[in-house]
């Protein structure tokens, strides 16, 4: 199944009933006085966030939601019914936008948090409520008021603790294939991640994290090149990034550090919070370096490259060094504050991918 994270969609909620004027006619009530009932008010539109579902692909294809409205009065004090709510259900970490005023209407971060998105109209009111005693016999009514009506813009920020970032065939989707059950596509050629992965991470009993792999970023990202622009949404979530680097390209005119730096400033131009998040370089591919030119190689690296947080060198495809970087990355998460995304010590995410069957890898 393909992955959706955005859409665009239109709420219409629905109007108010009108008011009634009318009169009692009943025998041996001559002068029945005013009985027109209230309008009904109109349903709303509601947003909630569920965990069952894990893309957008089910407003792709249905763009207009309305709600009910409201029923008229109508006589011997009888209101209308109210029109009934529709609830819209989001995957969870879907982020809601005004499409026209820019302005986020929901943040859907955490299952089962429900948003209104647009508000019924009131229903009117009948002639009985303007009985007064110069004015026994009242036509005066109002009508239902119309429901709001907005465009929306719909994105998915996966929730995920760790997010990985680097160039095409850095290694990413090798790597969460060695720490998780995650099994995306792996293939010698650029671009075979075509959407993101997500994997469950166990160091240890209940002690996990989630982490996501999106496709490869080039020079240029972050004004659309390349497929990783489109999801370089799903890292502003996460609370630990990790820079994977191919410390030995098959391509002999292939710099690692220009290359390296390259993916630090889409991340900065992309988006200065993300840019700013804790982030970790990864060395990878050791494995095809020999063992005695690998220190070398390494420093070399790090002193053209400059200050890092932390740096960790591995071989992802035969799982050197992951694991004393998997438990880096829980100690790391344990030490920072308690995260939302957990359910009585196990994840809320209890999927290796966000897409099922997997289709697409590194």
């Amino acid at each position: 199944m393909k992955f959706f994270d955005e859409a665009r969609i239109e709420v219409i909620a629905g109007k108010g009933g009108d008011g009634a004027a009318t009169f009692r006619r009943e025998k041996y009530v001559p002068r029945g006085g005013p009985s027109g009932g209230d309008g009904g008010h109109g349903g709303s539109v509601r947003a909630i966030a569920d965990r069952n579902i894990n893309t957008l692909v089910d407003y792709r294809y249905t763009r207009i939601f309305r709600a009910q409205s409201g029923e008229n009065g109508a006589s011997r004090d009888c209101y209308g019914r109210g029109g009934e709510d529709i609830l819209l259900r989001f995957p969870v970490g879907t982020v809601i936008i005004d499409s026209d005023t820019g302005e986020q209407v929901a943040d859907l971060d955490k299952d089962g948090k429900e948003a209104l998105l647009a508000s019924g109209g009131r229903g009117g009111l009948g002639n009985i409520h303007f009985k007064s005693s110069i004015n026994r016999a009242p036509r005066q009514r109002t009508l239902g008021q119309e429901g709001e009506r907005r465009n929306l813009h719909l994105e998915l920020k996966v929730l995920a603790d760790v997010g990985l970032a680097g160039l095409p065939n850095a290694g990413k989707s090798t790597f969460i294939r060695a720490v998780s059950a995650a099994r995306p596509k792996v293939a010698d050629y650029p671009f075979t991640t075509l959407s993101p992965n997500l994997g469950v991470v166990r160091a240890a009993e209940h002690r996990s994290f989630v982490i996501a792999d999106i496709p490869g970023l080039i020079e240029g990202a972050a004004e659309g090149a390349g497929l990783g622009h489109q999801f370089l949404r799903h890292l502003q979530r996460t609370h630990l990034l990790l820079h994977l680097v191919d410390l030995a390209p098959f391509d002999p005119q292939a710099d690692p550090v220009r290359d390296a730096r390259a993916i630090v400033e889409e991340l900065r131009k992309y988006d200065e919070a993300l840019y700013a998040k804790p982030r970790w370089l990864v060395l990878n591919k050791l494995d095809l370096i020999p063992l005695e030119e690998r220190p070398e190689r390494v420093r070399t690296f790090l002193d053209a490259f400059g200050p890092i947080e932390r740096h960790f060198e591995i071989s992802a495809i035969n799982k050197e060094g992951c694991e004393k970087l998997v438990f880096a990355i829980q100690d790391f998460l344990d030490s920072q504050s308690p995260r939302a995304a957990e359910d009585d010590g196990e994840k809320i995410v209890d999927t290796e991918s966000i897409d099922a069957p997997q289709e697409t890898g590194e």
